[in-house]
């Protein structure tokens, strides 16, 4: 999946082998979903893999690094209008093409009113990522279907996206739960966006820790986003359990005036932000809500424009 302004597109993707069809059911068992889950983090990354990006009647070429992902700017010839676009990628052996994908970026044109960047996990999604077992027990026996989102979301999200203003969900978890994610925002009717995650992970041990690290690599997601929409303000959405709050207020600084609101979804005991914290959005003019459900953060977006009704 990628994304871009009208000159210029960014395009990530990886080439893995032992990779199976991953189909769920709302039906399918706990032994089944604990299976599939399982398979999404033993496949084998290929590294050094040439891949042919095709665009229209444009090529270009990328490689995959060490760790089977590729990542490539392009800077098409063609004019592309705003949403969703087609992009195939392929692998050849000499003359002979083995492999050829679909993949789609989306283009956001002059009209966006503003961007959304959401986290995904506890944000978007009942993850319980703070609390080990339970957030094992979810990814373990529950799947794309039967996963459950926190209670209006959905509704609040088409609402900030409205006709043209995009959605970018900068999250830590890993680029194996890809399809897994996608599949659940088409279930749950959520808005459809790019995906930032974290690189591919392999191993039974990263599977335990998913959505762990440092979390950094959001901020440098952030600051790709900003860079590439530089006339584009965002609304920021995440929650209290890992490092939202910390990571919008960097953005803040970062990027003075190109951010409207920072709603932040209270997980746990925290109830408030720190007092140097609120200080500085209050002195930027930059408001800052913990948000005990979904509702509230709806409620300030009608006060403020963001949605109409």
């Amino acid at each position: 999946m990628g994304y871009g302004n009208q000159n210029l597109i960014y395009l990530k993707g990886g080439v893995l082998e032992n990779r199976p069809e991953f189909n769920s059911k709302a039906t399918d068992k706990r032994r089944k979903n604990f299976r599939i889950m399982l398979s999404r983090y033993l496949s084998s990354p290929i590294p050094e893999m040439k891949v042919q990006i095709t665009l229209g009647q444009e090529n270009f070429a990328t490689q995959t690094d060490d760790y089977g992902y590729f990542s490539a700017w392009v800077e098409p010839n063609q004019a592309l209008k705003p949403g969703w676009h087609q992009v195939e990628y392929s692998i050849n052996e000499g003359d002979t093409e083995i492999c050829r994908v679909l993949g789609e970026f989306l283009i956001v044109g002059d009209k966006a009113e503003f961007g959304t960047i959401s986290d995904i996990d506890d944000t978007i999604l009942v993850s319980h990522a703070t609390r080990l077992f339970k957030k094992l027990r979810l990814i373990l026996t529950k799947n794309a279907k039967t996963r459950l989102p926190f209670e209006g979301v959905a509704e609040f999200y088409q609402k900030l996206k409205a006709s043209e203003n995009p959605f970018f969900y900068v999250s830590s978890s890993e680029w194996n739960l890809y399809e897994f994610l996608q599949d659940f925002f088409l279930v749950r009717n959520i808005p459809k966006g790019p995906f930032l995650l974290q690189e591919y992970k392999s191993g039974l041990r990263d599977l335990l820790f998913t959505g762990g690290g440092s979390h950094q690599h959001k901020q440098d997601k952030i600051k790709r986003l900003m860079a590439l929409f530089p006339n584009l303000k965002f609304i920021l959405i995440g929650d209290s359990g890992q490092r939202d709050t910390e990571i919008y207020r960097q953005a803040l600084h970062e990027f003075p005036n190109r951010i409207l609101a920072v709603y932040i979804r209270k997980i746990g005991k925290k109830d408030d932000f720190d007092e140097k914290t609120t200080q500085e959005f209050k002195e930027k003019g930059v408001p800052l809500l913990m948000l005990e459900n979904t509702e509230m953060a709806k409620n300030h977006a009608k006060e403020m424009g963001f949605i109409t009704k």
